[in-house]
């Protein structure tokens, strides 16, 4: 790969802005009640994962953009794609524990007594909701940019079978009517 292809490029470009609004969105989330006090991202354990993963991605996507154009990057491929499947897991485990939050704050737990509060805090509930949905979609670009590089990486592979002589010359196709036995 001398040089991105246009598809990852473009997949590439699109989580940035993805990971940084669904951030940027998270982050400035915060809401305060007279009854019941102020809530914020940081209290709660899965936002805060949410954001700093929103932050490794965007950082890592930024920086394969920059160093797609340089040839020695491509004999990273191997690399790239580990990369990018480790993107595409920390994004479903960072969206998974934002959505359980979430999932408690509008419904509650009546098993163990926890009341649903986003009657009261609905923007907070209404901008973490906005935030996840943009982290899904980032989630999205990354799952598609590990099937790119998969295919990059796995394309250069011979299929098993295909043996060449010794000498390197491709081997002779067996006749028809020996591939049948």
């Amino acid at each position: 790969m001398a040089a991105m292809g246009l598809p990852e490029l473009a997949l590439r470009l699109c989580v940035v802005p993805l990971a940084v609004a669904s951030l940027w969105e998270m982050a400035t989330n915060r809401q305060a009640d007279d009854t019941y006090g102020e809530v914020r991202f940081s209290d709660l354990s899965g936002f805060t994962y949410l954001v700093g993963i929103n932050a490794v991605t965007a950082a890592y996507a930024v920086a394969s953009i920059l160093l797609s154009p340089f040839k020695s990057f491509a004999q990273y491929d191997w690399l790239v794609l580990v990369l990018d499947q480790a993107s595409a897991y920390l994004l479903v485990t960072s969206a998974s524990a934002a959505a359980e939050v979430l999932q408690l704050a509008r419904h509650g737990d009546r098993d163990v007594s926890w009341g649903e509060v986003c009657s009261y805090f609905g923007r907070f509930c209404g901008r973490a909701t906005v935030s996840l949905a943009l982290h899904a979609a980032a989630l999205a670009c990354f799952v598609a940019l590990s099937l790119v590089s998969a295919y990059r990486v796995f394309s250069r592979c011979h299929p098993p079978g295909v043996v060449s002589a010794a000498d390197g010359s491709e081997p002779e196709p067996k006749p028809a009517q020996e591939q049948g036995k």
